[in-house]
């Protein structure tokens, strides 16, 4: 019989745990949120710490004056407030009468039909969002003197109490410090952070948890069983996931389910209610892309769009598989959860033995950047695709140790720039798989390439002349204040005007020229003058001594307003050309006149 009709409740419920299941002549269809709504600390899912902190503190008499129940939309917090009213206010007839509060409560009491719907007059419930005044707070703490007419205890239920003003907090610290013993309050609030730590600090706090999707798929399996509904495993899972932890949402989600599938609880009317895209087709999606095989990832993203779902889900979708796969990687017991599917659990641990940490992880940022691209795009299916292609070109780069092992080894790289790159038919995954495992007598012989070695500045700015970076060797001499230069890391100064992308720029030229990363810092020092400075000082001072030349003098006393241009150091005289081997034979002939004596 429906709670809501004159007719006693009966001890033994039609659905333990829940309120019995109303007649459809009696009363009007109730929605599954409400008929479900949890009636005990027994009925509540996911929030066993908090059950067993109540039931200590009901056991041992230590029950404050306040609680604070925090969490997302859908966890309980509303419910857990009137269960937490129902318990401190629980009575049986008077022959049955407990001493006290109780957590435990096999049957209905005195109170707590009543408090259950709402319409007890001694637990008073607030919406904090549509009376955030001091009045309003002043109304309470005007009645909170009065003793309470019929239950044990008087109970101020405000929920999401972070919306009071600031004035109608201040106003309610006295009352919260220092209640009269008949009365208690219960806060419920999505935004914890909103409230001040002055309230807090007198209050209880609960975060109550998003609900583990496992827990979620049998909840909503039961209450189907009860329903008499037939329901896919699979539809479940999507309904658990879609809701995210929140048991209202599920349930909300349910009873449209049921309604969209005329009774029946199907995964692909689920999909086509919610319109997410078919898992398996997610994970195909996920395959084409990993392999790098473009159209047939297009084909699939049309399909799915052709469906119904909407491009970003898809990504999200597609998101979400990245990280299913990353975990199983790193945590192997992530694939028995039992929301997942068979093909999910299956072909996503196949995914996560064949790819690396890396690979997932880059792929997981493309996508985290992608998504938001997608929503805000105005051709949204344009932009999904052109995120699938930035994912399929991304999955044939090497990673950062491959290219510095490859480049360290001399292999030689091609770049094709404007050509779509060559897919084996494994994926780049498995070609590289096969590549480690080719015997090594019958792998192509690395090309040696000497690296040019750099001992000290002036030999790096001889080098980006070599290489005609013209810019670049202009900056070294013009803008470097040289702090100190070791092989493989330069420190310096930038001169005033220089650019402060010149250490990027030159950290990677060098990895292009030498194969190797080097370290490039600028130093707050004030380091050696540049090449340019250098120069000119030199230049100085050769002018100068070669004014002080007399042959320099004479000429410049002899034409006035003569001045020195320029300073060249005068040629070597050419070498000798080297003697043939006659004239070496006839040098070395000893001379009759030798052992003439004198």
């Amino acid at each position: 019989m429906d709670d809501t009709t004159g007719t006693p409740p009966s001890d033994e419920p039609a659905f333990p745990g829940f309120a019995p299941a109303p007649a459809a002549q009696a009363s009007p269809y109730r929605v599954l949120a409400r008929k479900y709504r949890p009636r005990t600390f027994d009925d509540l899912i996911g929030q066993d710490v908090m059950v067993r902190t109540l039931s200590n503190a009901f056991e041992t008499g230590r029950i404050p004056q306040a609680w604070m129940l925090t969490g997302v939309r859908g966890v309980g917090k509303t419910t857990t407030a009137r269960i937490l009213a129902r318990a401190l206010n629980y009575e049986l007839p008077d022959d049955e009468r407990p001493s006290g509060p109780t957590i435990r409560m096999p049957r209905l009491g005195i109170h707590c039909e009543a408090i259950m719907e709402s319409r007890h007059v001694d637990v008073l419930e607030m919406d904090a969002a549509s009376h955030t005044g001091v009045e309003n707070i002043r109304q309470i703490t005007d009645a909170v003197r009065y003793a309470p007419a019929t239950a044990r205890y008087r109970v101020y239920i405000i929920d999401e109490v972070h919306m009071l003003s600031a004035a109608a907090f201040n106003a309610f610290l006295k009352t919260l410090e220092e209640p009269p013993p008949h009365a208690k309050f219960v806060f419920a609030t999505t935004e914890i952070r909103k409230v001040p730590v002055t309230i807090l600090s007198r209050c209880q706090r609960f975060d109550l948890r998003r609900i583990e999707s496992d827990k979620l798929v049998r909840h909503l399996g039961t209450i189907c069983a009860a329903e008499g509904v037939e329901a896919e495993p699979e539809a479940l899972a999507a309904i658990a996931r879609a809701a995210e932890g929140s048991v209202r949402d599920s349930l909300s989600l349910l009873d449209q389910a049921i309604a969209h599938g005329a009774g029946r609880v199907a995964a692909a009317a689920v999909r086509d209610m919610l319109g997410l895209a078919d898992r398996a087709q997610v994970i195909d999606l996920f395959e084409a892309t990993m392999r790098g095989d473009i159209a047939t990832a297009f084909v699939t993203l049309r399909a799915q769009y052709d469906a119904g779902a909407d491009p970003a889900v898809t990504l999200a979708d597609l998101a979400t598989f990245t990280h299913l796969v990353t975990r199983l990687k790193l945590v192997p017991d992530a694939g028995k959860d039992p929301a997942l599917t068979e093909a999910e659990r299956s072909r996503g641990a196949d995914f996560a033995q064949r790819l690396s940490v890396r690979t997932l992880s880059r792929a997981w940022q493309i996508l985290l950047k992608g998504i938001p691209e997608v929503q805000t795009a105005t051709r949204p299916f344009a932009a999904a695709e052109m995120v699938l292609v930035r994912l399929a070109y991304a999955a044939d780069l090497p990673t950062p140790d491959e290219a510095l092992r490859a480049l360290r080894d001399g292999a030689s790289r091609t770049v094709e720039t404007g050509a779509a790159p060559t897919r084996s038919p494994g994926g780049p995954v498995l070609a590289t798989a096969q590549a480690r495992a080719q015997p090594a007598e019958t792998r192509p012989a690395p090309v040696e390439v000497a690296a040019p070695r750099l001992r000290r500045f002036a030999d790096l700015v001889a080098l980006a002349g070599e290489r005609r970076a013209i810019g670049l060797k202009d900056a070294l001499e013009r803008d470097v204040r040289l702090v100190r230069f070791d092989d493989g890391q330069i420190e310096f100064a930038l001169a005033e005007g220089g650019s402060r992308t010149l250490a990027g720029d030159l950290s990677r030229a060098l990895h292009e020229w030498t194969g190797r990363r080097w370290v490039v810092a600028l130093s707050s020092e004030p380091g050696a003058p540049t090449l340019r400075e250098q120069n000119k000082t030199a230049e100085r001072e050769r002018k100068s001594g070669a004014a002080e030349h007399p042959l320099v003098q004479a000429v410049l006393s002899r034409f006035p307003g003569a001045e020195i241009v320029d300073v060249r150091d005068r040629a070597e005289p050419p070498a000798p050309p080297p003697l043939s081997e006659d004239e070496a034979a006839l040098l070395a002939e000893p001379s009759d006149d030798a052992n003439d004596e004198v």
